[in-house]
């Protein structure tokens, strides 16, 4: 759609004022035209509206009547207001600016006091995933930052002795799936999901919130939220004193159940022989079954024989 402007429209009146300028015979509605009167004068290229009123006036007293007096103004106003409607129809919305992409990174090393955390989400790569899913997130994030003091106040070691996936555990059990405010702690249910959770319900925190102080305990630990780093939507990160320690991680474990002693076998007396095992003297005495054995009878009987002999003698 053409878009006026403001020569198109100066010379658009312009040309009007002349239509008005014409002897009444080449008008559209015939005025009466004194002879007697000398010809209209020469007026500029676009004179003023009274002037072409006065000249009007002299040359043809009709002329200067309220309809002809008003029409030009009237068109030239409704050109006006027509054109400012076109241009704010036509004309091209600026877009606004984009939002920048939150630089996790960025803010935590503005705070000055988080290098062993910075480290750890760069480590595990949590840091990558939290902020993609900060530019990708209808419900926010909520992130608990402990400090370099938190971090050395745990047992020397504390950090090494967990293995990979422990680690990243630990640092995603310091976010919450959710934008949270001082004020919408109040209102939160325990316990409250970390992104640690999944679908298993571990790893989860309760937040206490009393006369404008928020706690975060974890069954472990507990620790204030102090300062605030940010608090713009859908990133809400709080500086901590301490460093969260899940009771799945940390926790008391129960003591390994010991195997029970295995039982010994008795042992038979010297002097009783075995229930099961053969008799000593069995073992020494000569089956009947064998050589030893029938040679043995075959004597028995003989004296036997010899001393029923003696006796009929």
């Amino acid at each position: 759609m053409h878009e006026w402007t403001k020569d198109s429209l100066l010379m658009i009146g312009c040309s009007l004022t002349r239509q008005l300028q014409r002897p009444a015979h080449s008008t559209l509605f015939p005025l009466p035209h004194s002879p007697s009167k000398a010809p209209p004068c020469a007026l500029p290229l676009c004179p003023s509206l009274s002037s072409i009123a006065a000249a009007r006036h002299r040359h043809h007293p009709m002329a200067s009547s309220p309809i002809f007096v008003g029409l030009p103004t009237f068109l030239l106003l409704l050109l006006l207001a027509t054109s400012g409607l076109f241009g704010q129809a036509t004309g091209a919305v600026a877009p606004g600016p984009e939002s920048a992409p939150l630089n996790l990174t960025g803010i935590l090393e503005k705070g000055g006091q988080y290098g062993t955390f910075l480290r750890l989400l760069k480590e595990t790569q949590v840091g990558e995933q939290i902020e993609s899913q900060l530019n990708n997130s209808f419900n926010g994030l909520t992130i608990f930052a402990p400090t370099d003091n938190a971090f050395n106040n745990l047992k020397p070691g504390t950090l090494n002795s967990l293995t990979t996936q422990e680690q990243v555990s630990l640092v995603l059990y310091h976010v919450l799936p959710r934008y949270y405010t001082l004020s919408t702690f109040e209102t939160t249910s325990n316990p409250v999901n970390t992104q640690a959770s999944g679908s298993s319900g571990v790893y989860t925190v309760n937040i206490t919130s009393s006369s404008n102080q928020v706690n975060v305990s974890t069954g472990v630990n507990e620790t204030p939220v102090n300062n605030i780093l940010h608090l713009d939507f859908p990133l809400a990160m709080y500086s901590v004193d301490k460093v969260l320690l899940p009771p799945e991680l940390f926790g008391a474990k129960p003591p390994a159940t010991s195997p029970p002693p295995a039982v010994a076998p008795e042992k038979p007396n010297k002097g009783t022989p075995a229930a099961d095992g053969p008799s000593a003297s069995a073992e020494a005495a000569p089956s009947a079954a064998s050589p030893e054995g029938r040679s043995a009878e075959r004597v028995l009987l003989l004296w036997i024989g010899l001393a029923c002999m003696g006796s009929l003698l």
